[in-house]
C-alpha cells in the first residue's frame, strides 16, 4: 500500500476507533454500578466469585481507561502505545464475547452500558470491525518510540486519567450522570408496569434466572412466583424475555414490595401526594452520617404530610419498623436485590415520588442534613 494511502486509512482507522472507544467508556463510566453488576456475572460464570469484592474498582479503571483511550487516540497522544492496548484489548474481548455467544451464552455483553444493548453475536461482529482498524493504526504508527512522552502528551494523558477516573468515582460516590434505566426520573412506575406491550411482546414470558446462595443451584422463576424475593436464599443472575419476544431489555414489570401482610405494590405506587421510598441495602452498614440524613428525612416527611417508606433486599420475616436514628418509624418492604440496584444505582439512598412519578432520586450522600 502507498504510503498516502496508508496515511488515510490510517487516519480513519484512527477516528472510527477512538469515536467508539470514547462512546463505549463514556457509557459505562458514567454509571460504575452497572459494569460492576456485569463484571460480577462474568465472574460467576467463570467461577472466580472471590473477586467481586474488587469489581467496582475494577469497574470504575476498566471504564476509565476504555474513555482514556478514545480520548487519547482521537487527540494523537501515543498512538503507538494506545494502539498496542487497543490491539490487545480487541483480540481478548473478541475471543470473551465469541464465549458468551456460543459455549456460555450471555444476553448482553455490556459493551455500551444501559445506553445501547447489543447480543452477544452483534458485539463479536463489532469487535471483529474494530479489530483490524486496531491492526492498522499500530502499523502505520509502529516505528514511534513507546515511552517518548512530549510534555504536551504528559499534560494530556494525565488530563484524561484524572477526567475519566475521576467521572467514574464521582457516578459512585452519587449517582450516575445520564439515566439510560427504566426507572429515570419522570416515569410513572405503576402506569409504566401496565403500558400495553407491542403486539410482538403478548406472548412473552419474563424468566427469572437465580443461583442459591447455599448450593450454587440455578432455578428459574416467574415474576409471579415470590420465592425468588427471599435475597438471604436466592442471588440474582439474569433475566431474560422467553416466547415471542426475544430481545434485550430492562423491564419495569419486575417492580415489587411485599412483607409479611402481602403485596404492597399497588398501594404504594398509587399513593397520592408526596412519597419518598428509602433504599436499604444493608441495614448494619448504613453509617452514622447516612442514618442521620435519613433521620431528618423522616422529620421533613412526617412534618410536611408525606409518606415515607423503606425497602431492603434483606429479607424480613414479619412486618418491620425502623427507625433511623431517634425520629420516626418507617414501614420496611422486601424489594428484590436487582430491581433496587436498576432503580438506584447506591448502596443507600432515596427515591422521590409525587402522585407515582419519580421526581427525584439521590444518593445518601446527597440528601440534605
Amino acid at each position: 500500500m502507498k504510503p498516502r494511502s496508508l496515511r488515510i486509512l490510517s487516519e480513519v482507522c484512527r477516528l472510527i476507533l477512538g469515536a467508539t472507544f470514547l462512546l463505549s467508556g463514556f457509557t459505562k463510566v458514567v454509571d460504575p454500578w452497572g459494569t460492576a453488576i456485569k463484571i460480577n456475572e462474568y465472574l460467576s460464570i467463570y467461577g472466580f466469585e472471590f473477586l467481586e469484592p474488587g469489581s467496582m474498582a475494577f469497574s470504575i479503571w476498566l471504564c476509565g481507561a476504555e474513555m482514556m483511550m478514545g480520548c487519547m487516540l482521537l487527540c494523537k497522544v501515543r498512538i503507538r502505545l494506545v494502539s498496542i492496548f487497543a490491539l490487545v484489548s480487541m483480540l481478548f474481548f473478541a475471543g470473551l464475547t465469541l464465549l458468551s455467544a456460543t459455549i456460555i451464552p450471555v444476553e448482553d455483553c455490556g459493551c455500551f452500558g444501559e445506553a445501547l444493548k447489543l447480543t452477544p453475536w452483534q458485539t463479536f461482529f463489532k469487535n471483529l470491525v474494530l479489530l483490524p482498524m486496531a491492526a492498522v493504526v499500530w502499523y502505520r504508527y509502529r516505528h514511534d518510540r513507546i515511552f517518548a512522552f512530549r510534555r504536551a502528551e504528559v499534560v494530556l494523558t494525565l488530563f484524561f486519567f484524572l477526567l475519566t477516573m475521576g467521572l467514574g468515582t464521582w457516578c459512585y460516590r452519587h449517582l450516575p450522570l445520564m439515566d439510560f434505566l427504566p426507572y429515570k426520573v419522570g416515569v410513572n412506575i405503576y402506569e409504566a408496569m401496565h403500558a400495553p406491550a407491542p403486539q410482538a411482546e403478548e406472548d412473552a414470558a419474563v424468566v427469572l434466572v437465580y443461583r442459591n446462595r447455599i448450593t450454587g443451584a440455578e432455578r428459574e422463576f416467574t415474576l409471579d412466583d415470590p420465592e425468588w424475593q427471599d435475597a438471604a436464599t436466592w442471588e440474582w443472575v439474569d433475566t431474560r424475555t422467553a416466547g415471542a419476544a426475544q430481545g434485550v431489555k430492562p423491564l419495569i414489570g419486575e417492580f415489587s414490595v411485599r412483607d409479611a401482610e402481602g403485596d404492597a405494590t399497588e398501594e404504594l405506587l398509587t399513593r397520592p401526594g408526596r412519597l419518598y421510598i428509602v433504599c436499604v441495602t444493608d441495614f448494619d452498614r448504613l453509617g452514622p452520617r447516612c442514618e442521620r440524613r435519613l433521620e431528618r428525612l423522616a422529620a421533613k416527611a412526617a412534618a410536611e404530610g408525606s409518606g415515607m417508606v423503606c425497602v431492603t433486599p434483606r429479607p424480613l420475616h414479619e412486618v418491620t419498623w425502623h427507625t433511623f436514628g431517634r425520629g420516626v418509624a418507617v414501614r420496611c418492604y422486601n424489594i428484590d436485590a436487582s430491581t433496587m440496584k436498576t432503580m438506584l444505582r447506591a448502596r443507600n439512598g432515596v427515591v422521590e415520588l409525587l402522585d407515582g412519578v419519580i421526581v427525584a432520586k439521590r444518593n445518601c450522600r446527597d440528601i440534605d442534613e
